[in-house]
């Protein structure tokens, strides 16, 4: 694109983004180059005239204009209107790039500037505060000791972007990274020219679609890429700096910080409406994490092996390394690796034989022998011993910069990498225990039986050594399948180790017997045991997945009856004490509207919380949050943050998904940011708890005026999407809800089941598809007359509001996100497409309604918090919505143009794959517009 429009993108902002305008306006540059090389200049001039109407739009609407600009886009030929998509939707992607890398420098040039000024939301603030706070030491590692989290990975199909772009994505990123390069000659920075031209138009000439749907292995690659990337780096380097800080604030102390800071998958083991994950799968991606962590330590090791050069001729190494020597050459043979031939330098030589048993541990012949590293703590207690021997000599600069951070990666990947969860929904279980229970002839219809004679038939069998399966009778492919998971864990167990899987979640939890019925499944394979003196051994968990808006309200007293069973009991104290329990922000919000689901969230959270303390239980909480605000999203150290700080205690949970993996843990420096801000928030939510005096005080009466506001909103929430009969049409005409079906992001299906009800409607394609008809309207709708119901013209009310959202954290996160909503919604542009639908009342009643509860939602809004315009609190991306939405408006009036001419077709009976393959570039382009999917 030209100079002008490359430019105009990031306005007038301070001198500080000097830098990422140049960026930008370098990259657009180069596009524009691009654009003229490959249609000519008659396509950039096209583009130009689009985007200048675009924006001239934006500032000022006049009716006349907008048809002129809606002419000219309707006007295109097919092949034009093609590339002028593909050249929007490019341009999102240059100019995410040059983002993430401003991020990357504003950090830096912060840490430069700064001096000893410390940045909040940093590692060192929450460790500053602590001390500034008088805190001692031994509450700081209380507080160490007690703090957890896990970020769990998921397949879940909102990923728009092939895994070959985000490729592209990165060699462009350290490209422009180099513009910064202070020492790059002229000729240099023609060179950089010349590359990154040539990297725009390999971008140009890559498909961005896929043509096929992945596979699961696919996307267990997929996630694995963030590993070998990113994470097996970047995780050491927090912990790193953890300790950093810790010594300085408090240096009378040898700190080794717990490992609080993990991740896991369900990639590969979320088989909830994907048949496709199956007991096979599960077990390839379990190997398939083995060997990435292999080759990861073995290059590691070989970095170790070109820099432990010490030589005995000038150090003595220890006697103990000298014997472990010794053992190696008596126990390893040496096939994979040369013995280092040069017999005074020790540390080389045992690395040698290190690296043969990492390679022999792939080895499945070699199990149990000595010729290979059986458990990763025996490369644990190789590297420690290293590490001493390393520090007799002084050589404690080396022990502490190259092989602690290698000690550190053992103790947190182990040949594991991470855990994996496995997931199915409760239907699925009790089809199999119905079938099983037939064939012993226990019960003849177990499916029917009341909740209270289910969960008391489960008890008894979890208390009966005896099995319920057999290796002789014949069950369904369903049935059969659904026991090989629970044989696979148990296998991977032994050949992985307990912490591979540990975790079965059951979606949809809707009793005691749904959680049961896994336990059950469990002791058939000796997951699950009594012994003969009544210890109980477990090693696999079932977590149950509360959901939907009466799920949360069943979920205390199906917790409570749970642990009132003394053999359940017994299974939760093998586990620790510690019971893990996930939240579902998707479903509970498309159940009952985000204002209800947030508040009935917070109320669950907080009874069973209470439950797990009345039977001194310790409860992780599994935050099942998506990457759109209508899926609970919100940046990670807020997330953790908008937790009532009494329920972190026994740990947390966040899935991380779709585009959330690649814009937070793509690049090392922004992978690295969000995890200290992640840290810095674990810290202080665990001083709150402790220490709940330092905290915001609330007053008990907001509780009961946000409860009222909830069920104002679940009313007028579900009058329109459960109890207006037009609504579906309404929906499924206005939005490319069928289309979005067809792009190859995932390999799950977008229902449960082959079926046009709503309630079969994964959340995902439902606020994927309303955020592509820029309505965004889980994230918003029911807020306005729910608020207004309350306060009526009731100044005094009004300003309660206010007060409540200066000091009741709970309320200033939802009242924020409602903002980020409204502000990212377009009702202008969402009118074009509710003139799809093809019945004119329905359109003009529903839209309407819409249009209406978005104005007074937006007055509300501005009401409590004070503000002119939505936003004023975050102006950096009030002007970013602001300054992308000329380039998204084209896209979206061509997906209107392309998706009605693509659905006149199919009415007929006919269909035009370019068509539909332009309406999926409109698609991918708008969710790199707006930086949001699903």
């Amino acid at each position: 694109m030209s100079d002008q429009s490359a430019s105009t993108l990031t306005g007038n902002r301070p001198q500080s983004n000097n830098l990422l305008r140049r960026d930008v306006r370098f990259l657009g540059n180069i596009l524009g180059e691009v654009l003229v090389h490959q249609g000519g200049r008659e396509l950039l001039e096209i583009v130009e005239q689009i985007r200048e109407t675009s924006k001239a739009l934006r500032a000022e609407f006049v009716p006349e204009l907008f048809e002129q600009f809606k002419g000219t886009i309707s006007s295109l030929s097919p092949e034009i209107r093609h590339q002028v998509i593909r050249a929007f939707a490019i341009y999102f992607q240059l100019v995410n790039i040059a983002e993430q890398n401003h991020r990357i420098r504003r950090k830096r040039d912060y840490e430069v500037s700064a001096g000893e000024t410390v940045q909040r939301g940093s590692i060192e603030s929450a460790v500053s505060e602590l001390k500034e706070r008088g805190i001692a030491i031994e509450d700081v590692q209380e507080i160490l000791g007690g703090i957890s989290l896990e970020l769990v990975m998921t397949a879940h199909p909102t990923e728009a972007t092939r895994r070959a772009v985000l490729d592209i994505h990165k060699r462009i990123a350290n490209d422009v990274m180099e513009l910064d390069n202070p020492t790059l000659t002229y000729r240099e920075r023609g060179k950089l020219h010349e590359k990154l031209t040539n990297e725009v138009l390999i971008l140009w000439q890559t498909d961005e679609l896929r043509d096929r749907k992945p596979t699961v292995i696919d996307e267990v690659r997929n996630g694995l890429y963030y590993f070998d990337e990113t994470l097996f780096e970047v995780l050491p380097s927090v912990y790193e700096e953890l300790e950093r800080c810790l010594g300085k604030y408090y240096p009378d102390e040898k700190w080794h910080v717990p490992d609080y800071l993990r991740f896991g998958s369900w990639i590969g083991g979320d088989r909830d409406g994907n048949p496709s994950v199956t007991a096979k799968v599960t077990w390839e991606t379990l190997t398939l994490h083995r060997q990435l962590a292999i080759r990861k330590y073995e290059e590691k090791l070989n970095g170790l092996m070109d820099i432990l050069s010490f030589s005995t001729n000038l150090v003595q190494v220890s006697d103990e390394l000298v014997e472990s020597i010794r053992l190696d050459r008596e126990h390893v043979e040496l096939k994979c690796v040369d013995l280092w031939r040069n017999t005074k330098e020790p540390y080389r030589i045992k690395l040698g034989f290190m690296l043969e048993k990492l390679a022999n541990t792939r080895d499945e012949s070699l199990k149990g022998s000595a010729m290979r590293y059986n458990h990763p703590n025996e490369l644990l207690e190789d590297l420690l011993v290293i590490d001493r021997s390393l520090r007799q000599h002084f050589a404690d600069y080396v022990a502490d910069t190259n092989v602690a951070t290698l000690i550190r990666q053992v103790e947190l990947f182990g040949f594991h990498l991470m855990a994996l969860d496995v997931r199915q929904h409760s239907q699925e279980h009790e089809n199999a225990m119905s079938e099983i229970l037939a064939k012993m002839n226990v019960v003849s219809d177990y499916a029917s039986l009341p909740e209270e004679e289910k969960s008391d038939l489960l008890h008894r069998l979890l208390n009966d050594p005896r099995p319920l399966t057999s290796s002789h009778l014949d069950y369904s492919a369903s049935t059969r399948e659904c026991l090989d998971v629970y044989h696979t864990i148990y296998r991977a167990q032994q050949e992985f180790g307990v912490n591979c899987i540990s975790s079965y979640l059951i979606s949809m939890t809707e009793a005691a017997s749904d959680m049961l019925e896994v336990m059950v499944f469990a002791k058939e394979v000796g997951l699950f045991r009594q012994e003969s003196d009544g210890t109980v051994r477990c090693t696999l968990q079932s977590v149950p997945l509360f959901e939907t808006i009466d799920d949360l309200h069943a979920a205390p007293g199906i917790m409570k009856q749970l642990f009132e069973m003394p053999i359940y009991r017994q299974a939760v104290e093998a586990r620790g004490n510690l019971h893990e329990i996930m939240l579902g922000y998707s479903d509970s919000n498309k159940d009952g509207g985000v204002v209800t689901a947030n508040w009935e969230l917070r109320v669950a959270l907080n009874d069973i919380t209470a439950a797990g303390k009345e039977y001194d239980v310790k409860l992780k909480f599994f935050h099942g949050r998506g990457g759109a605000l209508g899926r609970g999203g919100m940046p990670l150290n807020r997330s953790i943050l908008a937790q009532p700080p009494h329920t972190v205690g026994g740990g947390i949970k966040i899935t991380e998904q779709g585009e959330v993996l690649s814009s937070r843990y793509s690049m090392q420096g922004i992978a690295y940011r969000s995890l200290e801000q992640a840290t810095w928030a674990l810290i202080t939510a665990a001083r709150l708890a402790k220490y709940p005096e330092q905290g915001l005080q609330t007053e008990p009466e907001w509780d009961d005026i946000a409860r009222s506001i909830s069920e104002t909103a679940l009313t007028k929430y579900q009058d329109l999407i459960f109890r207006d009969p037009d609504f579906l049409t309404y929906f499924k005409e206005s939005t490319p809800l069928p289309e979005v079906g067809e792009l190859n992001i995932g390999s799950r299906p977008s229902k449960r089941k082959n079926s046009d009800r709503f309630e079969d409607l994964r959340a995902i394609p439902w606020v994927f598809a309303w955020t592509q008809s820029r309505y965004l309207l889980p994230a918003w709708y029911a807020a306005g007359t729910a608020l207004k119901q309350y306060t009526g013209d009731d100044k005094e009310k009004l300003k309660t509001l206010g007060t409540m959202y200066e000091k009741f954290p709970f309320f200033r996160t939802l009242i924020d996100n409602l903002q980020m909503a409204l502000a990212k919604a377009d009702l202008v542009i969402a009118k074009e497409y509710a003139d799809m639908i093809s019945d004119q009342t329905i359109r003009d009643r529903i839209f309407a309604q819409i249009e209406q509860e978005y104005k007074l939602t937006s007055e509300l809004i501005l009401a409590i918090t004070g503000q002119t315009e939505i936003l004023d609190n975050v102006p950096v991306i009030q002007e970013s919505i602001r300054l992308r939405n000329p380039y998204v408006d084209p896209l979206s009036y061509m997906q209107v143009q392309l998706l009605t001419e693509l659905r006149a077709l199919r009415a007929d009976d006919q269909d035009d794959p370019e068509l539909l393959r332009e309406v999926l570039l409109t698609i991918n382009g708008i969710a790199a517009g707006l930086r949001n999917t699903g």
